[in-house]
């Protein structure tokens, strides 16, 4: 072949370049197949040079793979974390307000009910210990209710636990209390106050349960 000619395949002995067909010596310069530090490179034997470690191509392209970054811990050993363990922060306030609207509801039913319900010839809300199961219940709901209102409009995650578990507590004692208030027909089908209290059980082991949201409490008192 005539030298100069864009067709030729010229190897440089012991480097492993080659000059592409129609490229200038230059540009055959610039396509070394010496690697640089991090990046893999074919060679003319077909191989492939290993880069720097965590900078795989595959790694770079499928985010959907990539790790969080470990947690530094607490003095205490705790781990320092701002979201109950697997549990959306989002799904927690959710059940948290259905949790307080089984609080508001089973407190009117437990007042309507007292004040129409009769025994010994006056309502049962006129005695003394059906009165402080109401005014217990009404505390509870709007002491959740505060909580989770101040939750949605912070979106902090500590916010959110505390007011799951106020939600909790107002659900399930409301709901007993007002089982309590009705009496024995409150276990019947013909009464909603059961249904509301076995919603409040479910509820409360829903959206990792009331126990991450202690925990995330505890690590946020202990940082």
């Amino acid at each position: 072949m005539a030298a100069g000619s864009g067709s030729a395949f010229v190897a440089a002995a012991g480097s492993g370049s080659a000059v592409v067909p129609g490229s200038s010596p230059v540009e055959a310069a610039g396509s070394s197949s010496a690697a640089a530090p991090g990046r893999s490179s074919e060679t003319a034997s077909g191989r492939s040079s290993e880069g720097a470690p965590g900078r795989s191509s595959a790694t770079a392209l499928d985010r959907s793979s990539t790790t969080a970054p470990a947690r530094d811990p607490s003095p205490s050993g705790l781990p320092v974390s701002r979201s109950p363990r697997g549990a959306d922060p989002v799904a927690v306030l959710l059940t948290a307000a259905e949790q307080l609207g089984t609080a508001a509801r089973v407190c009117e039913l437990a007042v309507q009910h007292a004040g129409t319900r009769e025994q010994f010839g006056q309502p049962i809300g006129a005695f003394q210990a059906v009165k402080h199961l109401c005014a217990q219940m009404l505390v509870r709901t709007e002491t959740a209710r505060a909580a989770v209102y101040a939750a949605a409009v912070t979106a902090d995650p500590v916010d959110v636990a505390a007011a799951r578990l106020l939600a909790d507590e107002a659900a399930e004692r409301g709901a007993r209390d007002c089982l309590q208030v009705h009496g024995g027909m409150g276990f019947t089908w013909e009464c909603e106050v059961q249904l509301h209290l076995k919603r409040a059980w479910v509820r409360a082991r829903r959206a990792g349960g009331g126990a991450e949201s202690e925990e995330l409490l505890a690590v946020d008192l202990l940082a």
